[in-house]
Order: C-alpha cells, then structure tokens, then sequence
C-alpha cells in the first residue's frame, strides 16, 4: 500500500503543481489516513513541493510500538512530537525551512485559532486553501478501496442475517445494537462503521433514533441501520421488518412506497447521471405517493473512509456521477408517532457495459415478518 499512498500524494502533488513552490498541510484525518496510511489520531501531513513528505503525529507506544518510521521507498517519513507540541504548526514551520513560498492549508477543518497559530509561526508564508482538493481525489475508488468495501459489506450482511435468525421479542433496542456490533467485530470488522440505530414500533417513525430501553413487541416494525469499518472502510445497509405476525395492511403499503422510490434511486444510477436526478428519482414517487415532505435532505451519499463523504445526492446538489464512486441509496419515511421504513443499501456506480449498479449489501428487501 505504500506505493499506492505515495501515488496519491504525487497526484495530489500534480495538481497544486500550477502554484509553484507550494506544500500542502493536510490535517482532516480521513485524508491523512488516505494519503499516508493509518496514522496516530490528530496526526497531520505535510505534502511537500519537492516530494519530501512528512507525518506529524504523537505516537503512544502502547498503540503503535514501532514508533515513527524513517523515510522509506515510498519518500514518506514520520516524526514523533512532544506533547504540548502542535502538529500542523510543526508541519508549518518544516515546509518554510524546507524553502516553500506558500502553504495550502484544509480550511474546512482547521479551527480559527489554529490557522491563526500556524500563520504566526510561518509569517513569510503565503497561506491559501487547500479547497477540499483530498476529499475530490478520494471521491473515485480504486479496486482495492472497493474490495475493502465489498469486505465491509458482506460482514454487516453477515452480522444482520444472524440476528434475524434469532428471538427478538422482548429483547430491547439497546440489546440488539450492541448484539449487532459485536457480531461485526467477530466476523472481522476493525468495528461499527457509525453508531447502530435499532428502533421498534414507533420509535420507527423517528428519523435518526438512537437505540432506547423499549422491547421488541408483537407486530412493531423494526428498522435496522448498520455498517461494517474494514480496514478504514465503511458501508452502510438498512433494512425494515415486522415483528411476530403477518403485517398489517398499512404497513406494507409503507413498504412498498419506500421500496418503489428506493429501486427508482437505485436504477438511476449511472455515470454521468446528474446527484440530484438520483435523488429526485426517489422524491417522485414518495411525492407520489403523499410521502415527499417525510424523505430528509437527502437520498444519499458516498462511502468510503467516512460514512456521509461526498457526493450527496439531494435536490440541489451539482456534480455528476462517475464509475467506481461507492453511495448509499437510502429514501426512508417516518411517520411520528406510528412507525416508519428504511430501506438503505451501499452501491457502487458501474456503467451499462459493466452491468450497472454494483449492489454490495444484498440482505433480502423483502418485507419479512420475523
């Protein structure tokens, strides 16, 4: 991997190439993570204009015992700090004695005081913005990145396919969750992509319930949302079932609603398919169907280090899909107080020659009473 990290950081390197002597401080960790590999947390990286890279970074010895590393093949070293030091001002002052005229910094993820700390300590230093030019790189996955993906998805698969074998009712929300992380750590997962979100009867009908002391009870809905993190990696799926006995008829017309806007979103996904038609292919038929105001902001977004990374697929979102960006296609509705559906799956965007949408959760959509 090292030589792919080194590829990246030349590209990223490549495109700043027209600003001259610059160097590039990057500091959001999942960019850190993508440029350089795992990193201590709060590590940051200096990218430099003449190929020398270094990552800054307080090394415990109890979590990484090989401690920095010297510069290898990949023209990556690493430097331990001292604790009241702050790595992006070290970084800062190592571009400058290494001859930089300017340094483009993530303005989207540094605090006003630290950019403040990084510009006094390099005042000969013409600082720009970085611009969000990692997370642009990061948006096309390579097949390693999507087999990582693909990993992640068939542990979650796995994790949720075992619980519904099991007895739910009477079981509490909070119970199932922990039961599902655990079950993603024993089928190999590095741990849960996003905090698990369980929710039974009613609590089905509220939009980004975390997991509560309620029991399962006889004929609630259950919604399930989870996700697997392999080696940094993240997937997501959704599922929404019925409890005990054969739904209800207002329940499955639910169902049916979502499912429909959820396999309009799904096929239109293509490249070049523009973010907002993805998701105005959902909104229609819940708009349809008198569920439009129930779908949040959006129908979706990418995948990868982060769960929630670009692109979005909302109504105003600009941009156009590419082959090889992983997203979620996940139109949900909720109905306060009685119950709701969410049907939310990972993706990878393929073109017609190569079969379409990859689907990577593939647990069953259909609307099973356990």
């Amino acid at each position: 991997m090292s030589e792919v990290h080194a590829a990246r950081r030349s590209r990223l390197r490549a495109r700043r190439a027209p600003a001259g002597a610059e160097a590039a401080l990057v500091s959001r960790s999942a960019n850190v993570r993508y440029l350089a590999g795992p990193a201590p947390a709060g590590a940051v990286l200096l990218v430099g204009h003449s190929g020398a890279d270094v990552l800054f970074a307080h090394w415990n010895p109890a979590g990484d015992p090989a401690g920095p590393r010297p510069a290898g093949d990949d023209g990556l070293r690493s430097v331990a700090l001292g604790t009241d030091a702050d790595p992006a001002v070290t970084a800062a002052a190592q571009a400058a004695r290494d001859g930089a005229a300017a340094l483009s910094v993530e303005e989207h993820h540094l605090t006003v005081a630290r950019h403040r700390a990084v510009a006094a300590a390099v005042p000969d230093l013409v600082l720009n913005d970085l611009d969000r030019a990692v997370e642009r790189q990061r948006l096309v996955k390579d097949e390693d990145e999507i087999a990582a993906l693909r990993s992640a998805a068939e542990i979650t698969d796995r994790a949720l396919g075992e619980l519904l074998e099991s007895i739910l009712v009477g079981r509490t929300e909070r119970h199932l969750a922990l039961e599902l992380e655990r079950r993603l750590v024993d089928h190999g997962a590095d741990g849960p992509a996003f905090p698990t979100s369980v929710a039974t009867g009613s609590h089905s009908g509220l939009a980004g319930h975390r997991p509560t002391d309620r029991r399962v009870e006889e004929g609630d809905f259950l919604t399930v949302c989870l996700g697997a993190r392999f080696r940094g990696y993240r997937c997501q799926i959704g599922r929404t079932f019925v409890i005990g006995t054969s739904p209800a008829d207002w329940q499955i017309e639910l169902y049916e609603v979502v499912f429909a806007a959820q396999r309009a979103a799904r096929e239109a996904l293509a490249p070049g398919a523009e973010y907002r038609s993805v998701d105005r292919a959902a909104r229609d038929v819940l708009d349809a169907a008198g569920h439009g105001k129930s779908l949040g902001p959006v129908t979706g977004h990418g995948v990868g280090l982060e769960i929630g990374e670009d692109p979005q697929l909302a109504p105003t979102a600009m941009g156009r899909l590419g082959p090889c960006v992983p997203v979620t296609v996940e139109p949900g509705v909720h109905l306060p107080g009685r119950g709701g559906v969410r049907i939310d799956d990972t993706l990878v965007v393929r073109s017609p020659a190569d079969g379409g949408p990859e689907l990577l959760t593939i647990t069953t959509k259909e609307l099973l009473a356990l």
